[in-house]
């Protein structure tokens, strides 16, 4: 039989290379900007676009979508085409791809910081960039599929299998979590609200780490650790077990984001159970690639990526069994809302997708270029202060969490809160930031170290753009479909097993969403909660710019250290009309759910124009500007009539009264400063901030929601 000669794309390969590092070092830069910020929040330089609120979303975007998406697709240009003998496709979409991948990352770099967001955690960009994302995605597939089709190779290997469920199941994911009705450029609502909204977005926010942060990897380990070690993986049947349990069982596992939430029990349960369940599959896929190395570990005494991939493994374990730790509701009650989830998310990011990375840069790069890596010693210097960096940023966020929990939940002996004041919380955990910090910074300059030594390296080389290549045609597999063979036959269909896996992890998300959207007991209604006045919802896209919901919550769990600090607990029906939900993850600062008639208009005024002068040693930034802008209603008529669509009880016609109601509750809460010698003017933003943050949690109270002014209808 013949050979066909052809030849490999390197040159897609370097792109993505280059862009995984330099977005690698922009996406930790702004962490260590951000966790900075958080014990020196002046270093936001009174600048808008600098503040916390604003930037933390766009360092998990730079980091999950620019670090590791580019590293991604890194990893399956180069794999996948020798893995099918065959060149990708399309030169075309290749260029195609990683352009517009490159775009939508400038575009999430510009828009974010001038607070344009969703204000969903790992989803925040709008509509318009989620369309890119569609269509640049729909590119990458073509151009994945087109390759495996045209493959020269019988079977697909179990790399391909979960590339092929990363790129099926994100595909879903984004669809179905950016359903959004545009009320302008740039600014849109979901279409789901409150408990509906939570539970698609945690949904979605899970298997993003399921399906772009873990599938995708353990595809890149299973062909990158075998050639960096020099061993055949270890076992083929544990793969096939690690591959389906996982993309079948992981879907299921969103809702435990959501305990003792709004959300059902069951929901809540069902998170739970699958949670546990993970841990097998998870651990299957850590046992095969650690076991894939046997008759290799004295070199992982000497090899640096031997090491990253060690501890990238180890990484992976560890968080694969924290996660379904958390999911226990009692361990969930200690964890939720701490910093001990900051520290679990950055095991898996730092240890799991970031030493993985590097692991795989220090092998490919001289490949491409044809020669040795610069400096082996610079690569084990890396190695070192990356670990030890992760060492300082893990044990910081955990002893934080837990200090922080404890002191949320203690009592005196009279049965009264010992730390009535969420600010002595903060401040107790101060140090903790600053270790935080420190150890953010010894993981970036690692990083920087590693551009320098693959900088020398690519300098001293001479990259190979077309690298040459001979296989035979391919022959179609014979496998019969019977006992025994049937994932052998899968393997040589891949549009059959594009199909098979789809259906597996579509099961859990239509079993959770049917019942919470059809089945109306499931979020029972409350009669006394009303739509947000015009003024009000203004407001609360304020909230929504600036990043509010980074540091507070709006959900109030059933816990008596909870309602004894917050008041009643949160319940699903007051969410109806919140499109977006906005409970958030985490706490730095207080809850916020009943925040409305705590404190006076003019506290809320002097708190944001100086949080110190109304909380002494707070750490939350100013907001000064929100005193000086004027507030911008050109949208106020579409968002009315958006809202309407979505099912909010807006009047007919209401759109066009939407105004003078506003400027009218304005009127009231500037009059109600000025008495209290605050030259407040009512057109300005602040106003409405105060109308939504008066306006929180009080529709439960019956008489106290007078914020509506009766001019809902």
């Amino acid at each position: 039989m013949g050979l066909d000669k052809f030849t490999y794309d390197n040159g897609i390969v370097r792109k993505f290379g280059i862009a995984t590092m330099l977005w690698g070092v922009v996406g930790m830069l702004v962490g260590v900007i951000i966790a900075t910020q958080l014990f020196a929040p002046a270093l936001n330089f009174g600048i808008p676009y600098l503040t916390f609120g604003r930037i933390r979303p766009l360092h998990t975007n730079a980091v999950i979508f620019a670090f590791v998406g580019n590293a991604i697709f890194m990893g399956i240009y180069h794999s996948l085409q020798r893995l099918c003998k065959a060149r990708m496709f399309s030169d075309m979409l290749s260029t195609f791809h990683f352009w517009g991948w490159q775009l939508i990352i400038v575009a999430a770099a510009i828009s974010l910081p001038l607070g344009l967001t969703t204000s969903k955690e790992y989803a925040e960009l709008e509509w318009p960039i989620d369309i890119a994302i569609t269509l640049v995605w729909v590119a990458f597939g073509i151009n994945m599929f087109g390759t495996i089709i045209k493959r020269r190779e019988s079977h697909m290997y179990v790399a391909i299998w979960f590339y092929i469920a990363t790129w099926v199941t994100v595909a879903v994911l984004h669809i179905v979590n950016s359903i959004e009705l545009p009320v302008a450029f740039m600014k849109s609502y979901p279409i789901y609200a409150g408990v509906q909204d939570a539970l698609v977005q945690w949904w979605y926010g899970h298997n993003a780490v399921a399906f772009f942060l873990t599938t995708p990897y353990l595809g890149l380990m299973y062909y990158y650790l075998p050639k960096a070690a020099n061993r055949p993986v270890y076992s083929y049947r544990l793969s096939i077990i690690h591959f389906w349990a996982l993309i079948f069982i992981y879907i299921w596992a969103g809702p435990h984001h959501l305990l003792y939430s709004a959300l059902p029990d069951w929901a809540q349960s069902l998170g739970t159970v699958f949670s546990i369940m993970l841990i097998a599959p998870s651990w299957g896929g850590m046992i095969n690639g650690l076991l894939t190395l046997r008759g290799a570990w004295d070199r992982v005494r000497e090899d640096a990526i031997l090491k990253f991939m060690v501890v990238a493994i180890t990484a992976y374990g560890m968080a694969t069994f924290e996660g379904p730790m958390l999911s226990l509701k009692n361990v969930n009650a200690l964890a939720h809302f701490t910093d001990w989830i900051v520290s679990h998310v950055h095991v898996g990011a730092l240890g799991w997708n970031g030493f993985l990375t590097f692991g795989i840069l220090y092998w490919l790069i001289p490949k491409l270029y044809n020669t040795n890596l610069h400096s082996k010693k610079l690569a084990n210097l890396h190695f070192w202060i990356g670990t030890l960096g992760i060492v300082f940023y893990a044990s910081s966020m955990y002893w934080s969490g837990v200090t922080q929990s404890l002191m949320w939940k203690q009592f005196t002996p009279l049965g009264v809160l010992q730390y009535p004041n969420f600010l002595e919380t903060v401040l107790q955990i101060v140090p903790m930031y600053v270790i935080r910090a420190i150890g953010g910074t010894l993981y970036l300059g690692g990083m920087i170290i590693m551009v320098y030594n693959l900088g020398m390296t690519i300098k001293a080389g001479k990259f190979v753009a077309e690298e040459p290549a001979e296989a035979p045609a391919l022959i179609k597999p014979k496998d019969q479909f019977k006992k025994g063979s049937r994932h052998r036959w899968l393997e040589g269909r891949p549009i059959q097993f594009l199909v098979a896996s789809l259906v597996v992890i579509l099961i859990g998300g239509i079993v959770e969403f049917v019942p919470t959207f059809l089945v109306q007991s499931n979020i029972p209604t409350i009669a006394s909660v009303k739509p947000y006045t015009p003024l009000e919802l203004e407001g609360r896209d304020l909230y929504i710019r600036e990043g509010c919901v980074s540091c507070h919550s709006q959900l109030v769990r059933p816990f008596r250290s909870e309602t004894e600090r917050y008041g009643e607990y949160s319940k699903a029906g007051e969410y109806v009309y919140d499109h977006p939900f906005l409970w958030g993850s985490k706490r730095t600062g207080p809850d916020l759910h009943r925040e409305g008639g705590k404190y006076p208009n003019q506290w809320h005024y002097l708190h944001m124009e100086n949080p110190r002068s109304m909380s002494p040693g707070s750490l939350m930034p100013p907001y000064p500007w929100l005193l000086e802008n004027s507030l911008d209603v050109s949208n106020l008529e579409s968002k009315i009539n958006v809202m309407r669509s979505l099912g909010v009880p807006y009047a007919d016609g209401y759109e066009n009264q939407a105004l003078s109601d506003l400027n009218s509750q304005a009127e009231i809460i500037a009059l109600d400063l000025q008495k209290s010698g605050v030259p407040a003017e009512p057109d300005k933003e602040i106003i409405a901030l105060i109308a939504y943050l008066q306006r929180l949690g009080t529709d439960i109270k019956g008489n106290q929601t007078a914020s509506t002014n009766g001019t809902v209808k």
